[in-house]
């Protein structure tokens, strides 16, 4: 695109120059001087009044370096047009159509090791996302492949996330490199978008506390948590490994969080009332609009609109009792 600017930005300098040069030299007025230098740079050569001899020095230089720009502009074009420039542009042009097609998509800020694992994981469970980080060659190389829709940009910017479509958005993970650069995509996306769901990357428990304050829903801390887990592996290994084979997408057992609409056929009755026994899922908690957290529920525990229902069970029968529940 910078080359097109400049060829541009040398067609307007060239007629400013024709029309001013012709005003100064001939004394026209301005209607007959843009004629004329219009004339001149198309080479049509129809001389509308008699030239002085030095209007006729100016209209010969002035030819010459119009031929001259001509001649660079359209060597400039051709090699924009064969070039990586523009494969790119077309490039961008294809991921921007299909990103404006999503709804309800996710956000990848920052393709990092952690940020192409998060990406991998929502590609495993079929879900829509966008990837958004600033070094356009790691995401042409990791995305391009894999037909993974993104946009290179800093993700701290009004504008790029706009582009990832953040007010169609169902949920952000900013994995950037920095804690502050987090805090500001939380700050940012949060005044766009007050209802996205948002996860950050956070390296310490301060910098938790400060994305918290920021908007973020949920805090990460790797080191935090993969201790905690490689505790848990050391304690309890059975356990661990039930619970990692039971979260993975694909599996014979699933757990899985449930939205309740206000539409769901579930909707004011207990949980006993229900027929998700007998179809093969198990309520394992319940978490209420306001907060409150039952788990694991009683059998009188009453289902209402709003609630976030944790489900364990096979994968058929989550599917459903998923199709049961009106979205």
């Amino acid at each position: 695109m910078r080359r097109i600017l400049i060829i541009i930005l040398l067609l307007l300098v060239l007629t400013t120059v024709g029309i001013i040069g012709f005003r100064l030299i001939e004394g026209w007025d301005w209607i007959d001087c843009v004629y004329y230098t219009v004339v001149t740079v198309t080479t049509v050569g129809y001389e509308i009044h008699p030239l002085s001899d030095e209007g006729k020095l100016f209209v010969t230089f002035y030819l010459v370096t119009c031929l001259g720009i001509f001649t660079y502009s359209a060597f400039q074009l051709g090699q924009w047009v064969v070039s990586a420039e523009m494969r790119s542009f077309w490039e961008l042009r294809r991921m921007q159509k299909k990103i404006d097609q999503l709804d309800g998509h996710f956000i990848v800020c920052g393709m990092g090791r952690m940020g192409h694992t998060i990406c991998e994981n929502l590609e495993e469970q079929g879900q829509a996302f966008v990837v958004i980080d600033t070094n356009d060659e790691r995401v042409v190389s990791l995305c391009h492949s894999k037909d993974w829709p993104y946009v290179v940009g800093d993700a701290t910017d009004d504008g790029i996330l706009q582009l990832a479509a953040i007010d169609r958005a169902k949920s952000l993970a900013t994995v950037l490199p920095t804690d502050a650069d987090n805090i500001y995509v939380c700050l940012t996306a949060r005044l766009m978008a007050p209802e996205l769901q948002i996860v950050v990357r956070a390296s310490d428990d301060k910098a938790a506390a400060k994305m918290r304050q920021a908007g973020a829903n949920r805090v990460v801390s790797p080191y935090r948590q993969g201790a905690l887990k490689m505790a848990r592996f050391m304690v309890s290994p059975n356990v661990e490994d039930f619970l990692e084979i039971a979260g993975k997408r694909g599996q014979e057992l699933e757990l899985v969080d449930i939205q309740v609409a206000d539409d769901s056929p579930y909707v004011g009755k207990q949980l006993t009332e229900t027929n998700l026994r007998a179809m093969g899922v198990m309520i394992i908690g319940i978490r209420r609009n306001n907060g409150e957290r039952l788990m694991p529920p009683p059998g009188a525990a009453r289902i209402e609109s709003g609630d976030c229902l944790f489900a364990f069970g096979s994968s058929s029968a989550i599917n459903q009792m998923i199709g049961n529940m009106p979205e």
